[in-house]
């Protein structure tokens, strides 16, 4: 398969939906690149506040996400709520969603290793990153459940958080990330929908593969028989 017939997977949601590892679980399953774009955003704040910035200021937004370190997409003080809310403010910014919506499509483009396709989690791929992609999942779950989560993975991290804490902090969060102007967070029209509020991970990926698995092996067969009439 050519790097022009590359097929994405999008997936995107609210925090602490499963998401994130609904779409690595996705990625290992096909063989296909994958991308938190979120890590994105969250680098360029961690970048914009490790440097004394605001980031809510446009100048220090866009410095960060000019300067944020890849390698550092697997540092765990991206994930911490901190970095997160100032993760909310930069993604506002048009100029800063610009010059990461290049790096982005080239990704999904064009899949580092030769990898046939790619999947890609945030909150606006299938609807502005890649509008075109071959599958969409949109996850979701009840607040209440998405809290209980991301208060059980702070914890892990040994941050501590009343639960409380955090479901006022995620309400925040999904509201700042539905009411921005610029590529906010929705469902796009023809993205599946997938509750994991009663959903363990095992189930909740069994449902997904299930809804993507069709619309991925449609391709994958139109594109052996392109082959072989060519």
């Amino acid at each position: 398969m050519s790097k022009a017939e590359s097929i994405v997977i999008a997936v995107d949601g609210t925090a602490a939906s499963g998401k994130g590892t609904l779409a690595k679980k996705l990625a290992a399953h096909f063989g296909f690149a994958h991308m938190d774009s979120g890590a994105l955003y969250r680098l360029a704040a961690l970048s914009v506040l490790e440097t004394g910035g605001d980031p809510k200021n446009e100048a220090d937004a866009l410095r960060g996400a000019q300067t944020i370190d890849f390698n550092r997409a697997g540092d765990p003080k991206i994930r911490t709520d901190i970095v997160g809310q100032a993760a909310s403010y930069v993604a506002a910014i048009p100029a800063v969603r610009t010059a990461l919506f290049e790096f982005q499509q080239s990704f999904l483009t064009n899949p580092p290793g030769g990898s046939p396709g790619a999947v890609m989690d945030g909150r606006d791929i299938g609807t502005v990153i890649c509008p075109g992609a071959t599958a969409k999942l949109y996850v979701d779950a009840r607040l209440d459940t998405r809290a209980r989560r991301r208060w059980a993975e702070l914890k892990a991290m040994g941050i501590r958080r009343t639960e409380q804490d955090v479901v006022a902090e995620l309400g925040c969060r999904d509201e700042a990330d539905k009411a921005r102007p610029i590529s906010p967070l929705k469902q796009a029209e023809d993205a599946d929908l997938l509750d994991t509020s009663n959903l363990g991970i095992d189930a909740a990926f069994a449902a997904a593969l299930a809804l993507i698995s069709p619309k991925v092996a449609k391709v994958l067969e139109s594109a052996l028989k392109d082959r072989h009439r060519g």
